[in-house]
């Protein structure tokens, strides 16, 4: 350790020391200012022999009991190098030299595990039901859900877990080490937000060197430390890939894609389903997204947002717009015959396939004048019967096609009836 960052520590231990109580708020928003400090104490912190390690274990208790929130950010930052610092000792079974690291997380632990009074707390977390939208999924994204009895009855009641009470911890054993640690870790997840980008690497860090010490995957990561297997429960795990997933969508892509499929490695090898579920569905959702190395601005978890509005489309279709575009439709797209074509005198009626001038008999048939004075029905056009209606209900552009064809085979039939006498009488002369 260089005798620059030994300066910065041994300061900083002296200055906490002679505040006063009204001051602390203001020292707690100073420490932000100092760039220095922090990785000399992660230094601090990685040198187990180091002398300034029980001095530092001690300051950063008194941070944290003294119940300002900012310092006691500022302890929970270092906390993933502090574990990995104990499990590494623990694995190498020296304990005489992490004994003031354990006194630090198990004094955490006991100030977390009770309130204000004393008590024991009894923590609760609602489960997000499917049917409504949450910070981790989103109805519309599941599909159809049947409405089955049973789903309307349980349609808006909240599932709630609770976790506690805990016993209180004076030492670490091979029972309760791993308990201890995952409720350190929930205390850590819990405020994420605050965490440093140095916190969220080591974290990333911790995660892959727990994971795979002692197992063939080290060789491959070329990692030198510890060779020992190390013990981790389900649970353990579970709350490294809650602060992994934060650290995938807050700059740290690189590092939480290794420590994630470092963790999803580990629980495989044990079995552990809990883990692979939470790991594989984080996986999945950020499979084919881009995640954005920006260190900088806003840490959060993108998620799609349900609209306070209901997405209703302006052009939503309905009965009665259907049948507002049908006859636009046959408005737009007349089709008519000239009123007035002279073939040998004789007039061709305009034929119009909406604007129809008839008139309704009681049966349903229409009448309309003809030259002769004789009334002419719709299927009748010059005494040539035909098969297609002139109704423009349900007119469809097959049947104006084939209208307009029957048109002009009438004018041919009209034309050889007036030329055929014509010829005739031309003959017979």
């Amino acid at each position: 350790m260089l005798a620059m960052d030994q300066g910065v520590v041994e300061e900083w231990l002296s200055e906490f020391k002679t505040l006063p109580d009204s001051a602390v708020s203001s020292y707690a928003a100073s420490l932000k200012e100092k760039g220095s400090l922090v990785p000399a104490l992660y230094k601090v912190i990685r040198e187990n022999y180091s002398d300034l390690l029980e001095p530092v274990c001690h300051q950063l208790f008194e941070f944290y009991r003294c119940g300002e929130p900012q310092l006691q950010r500022f302890t929970l930052q270092f906390l993933p190098e502090l574990l990995w610092s104990l499990l590494s000792v623990s694995a190498a079974r020296d304990p005489h030299t992490s004994g003031c690291i354990e006194a630090l997380l198990l004094g955490i632990y006991n100030l977390e595990i009770v309130d204000k009074d004393g008590q024991n707390k009894v923590l609760s977390f609602t489960v997000p039901s499917l049917s409504k939208p949450s910070v981790y999924h989103e109805p519309s994204a599941i599909g159809s859900m049947a409405l089955t009895e049973g789903a309307l009855a349980n349609h808006g009641l909240s599932r709630v877990v609770y976790s506690g009470p805990h016993q209180q911890r004076e030492t670490f054993t091979a029972q309760n080490r791993f308990e201890v640690l995952t409720f350190l870790l929930l205390c850590y997840n819990a405020a994420l937000s605050y965490m440093s980008a140095t916190s969220l690497q080591s974290l990333c860090q911790l995660s892959s060197r727990v994971c795979i010490c002692g197992y063939p995957r080290q060789q491959m990561r070329r990692y030198k430390g510890i060779s020992s297997r190390m013990t981790v429960t389900s649970e353990f795990l579970v709350q490294l890939i809650t602060g992994i997933h934060f650290a995938l969508c807050n700059g740290e892509a690189e590092l939480g894609s290794k420590a994630l499929d470092d963790v999803l490695y580990r629980a495989k090898l044990e079995l552990f389903p809990e883990a692979l579920l939470v790991g594989n569905a984080i996986k999945s959702s950020l499979h084919g997204a881009a995640l954005k190395s920006n260190k900088e601005g806003a840490r959060s978890i993108q998620v799609e947002i349900t609209p306070t509005s209901s997405r209703i489309s302006r052009n939503a279709v309905t009965s009665l717009s259907i049948r507002g575009h049908r006859w636009k439709r046959h408005e737009s797209q007349e089709v008519s015959v000239d009123s007035e074509a002279s073939l040998g005198g004789v007039v061709i009626p305009e034929i119009s396939v909406t604007n129809v001038s008839m008139e309704r008999m009681a049966n349903g048939d229409s009448v309309r004048p003809r030259p002769d004075g004789r009334a002419q029905q719709d299927g009748d056009v010059l005494g040539v019967p035909s098969e297609v209606s002139l109704d423009p209900r349900g007119y469809d552009s097959n049947t104006r096609v084939q209208e307009v064809r029957r048109q002009k085979s009438v004018r041919r039939l009209v034309e050889s009836e007036v030329s055929g006498p014509a010829s005739t009488g031309k003959s017979q002369h």
